[in-house]
């Protein structure tokens, strides 16, 4: 066989390898995202309908995640907003809607001190997603029924939902061993 011949099979050879180890890479990058934001990965996915962009959204989110100064709460901190929630929780026996708005405003106020980003309610969920995927869609559930209660149109059994909804989030937020995961 010719030196050409040699040199055409062994860049043949080259390609075909190289195909293959992106394609496992792939698989692999795609197999840890899914691991990793669990349901909120087919949820991105279902929204953005394409997986390549759905990636990249989980991608960008754990790049801004990273960016963040992200800190567990201090004891007397921990202490001081579970007395807090105990509060909230007793007050939506007498007013539901306010106690829903109170509990909102009391997450926000862990995500402020923890390190979260506060001011958008989607980067909020973006940004939470990436250390607590099991719980942010019970966080957008809630947030939805406390605007619609804001608006005087939700059921008591929706908010009573948005209540425990809210306190998942909040447990993981708060809770004693609280590291931030990433």
């Amino acid at each position: 066989m010719s030196t050409w011949l040699w040199i055409v099979i062994v860049v043949v050879a080259v390609l075909i390898v190289g195909a293959i180890a992106a394609a496992v890479a792939r698989r692999r990058r795609t197999a840890e995202l899914q691991s990793g934001f669990g349901p909120e990965y087919d949820r991105t996915l279902e929204r953005t309908g394409d997986r390549g962009s759905a990636e990249a959204d989980l991608r960008d989110r754990l790049k801004r995640h990273d960016e963040l100064e992200l800190r567990p709460l201090a004891a007397a901190a921990r202490a001081r907003y579970s007395e807090e929630w105990m509060a909230t929780q007793e007050a939506f026996v007498d007013d539901p809607p306010m106690a829903i708005t109170r509990a909102d405003q009391l997450i926000q106020r862990v995500m402020r001190d923890r390190g979260y980003p506060v001011d958008d309610f989607e980067e909020r969920a973006a940004v939470v997603s990436v250390d607590h995927p099991q719980v942010v869609e019970r966080y957008r559930r809630a947030h939805e029924i406390a605007e619609v209660s804001g608006a005087g149109r939700a059921e008591t059994e929706d908010l009573r939902r948005a209540m425990q909804d809210y306190r998942a989030l909040f447990d993981e937020l708060v809770e004693a061993d609280s590291e931030v995961s990433r």
